[in-house]
């Protein structure tokens, strides 16, 4: 069998097997849960990807940033200008920054309160929590909290919980999980954050 020929029927096989999962596949009739985690670059990032995408398909959007305070962000701007989802920027900034842990407590638990009642109200499909894996990381906020949250979350609604060190048991409860690994930064080089790359 010529090479031309062994790539095409590798490649029906594999279309056959991929048509055969997706067949077999259901609608959870449900929203789903997503985390981003892992010491790597990106997790923020991919979450407002996936707003993007929620946007383009008409969905209702909505964010709720735990860390990173008043920073003026690049995506911030952007969701601004467009006039779509709903955001609330409710961190007083990066811990090492604030140096006030019951401010930071304080500061967490009325983002999520916030974020409770957005999940409940069934007025969003997509739900973006950033930074919350840090606030449960550091105790301003416990899993369990955060768990029972999600379980009353309106049916409809997905919701993606961002930030490094994502607990087990939030892992456990996820249906997507998704770790981010840092091979190499530009910032241990000396090289500082970029305007419209890092923020």
């Amino acid at each position: 069998m010529s090479d031309a020929n062994s790539h095409k029927a590798e490649m029906q096989k594999l279309q056959a097997e991929q048509k055969r999962k997706t067949d077999e596949a259901r609608d959870p009739d449900r929203g789903l849960v997503l985390v981003h985690t892992g010491d790597g670059k990106g997790k923020s990032s991919s979450a407002f990807g996936v707003i993007v995408r929620a946007l383009g398909w008409g969905k209702s959007v909505g964010v709720v940033q735990f860390i990173k305070g008043k920073w003026i962000t690049g995506e911030r701007q952007f969701f601004d200008k467009l006039g779509r989802g709903d955001w609330h920027t409710m961190g007083d900034g990066f811990t090492w920054d604030t140096q006030d842990k019951d401010k930071d407590i304080e500061a967490a638990k009325a983002a999520f309160a916030k974020a409770e009642k957005m999940m409940a109200s069934g007025d969003y499909d997509l739900i973006v929590l950033d930074e919350i894996n840090i606030a449960m990381r550091y105790d301003y906020l416990s899993v369990e909290t955060v768990l029972d949250g999600l379980r009353a979350r309106h049916q409809k609604t997905s919701v993606i919980l961002t930030g490094r060190d994502a607990k087990d048991e939030l892992c456990d409860y996820a249906d997507l999980v998704s770790e981010m690994r840092e091979i190499k930064h530009p910032f241990k080089a000396g090289i500082k954050a970029q305007r419209g790359l890092d923020f």
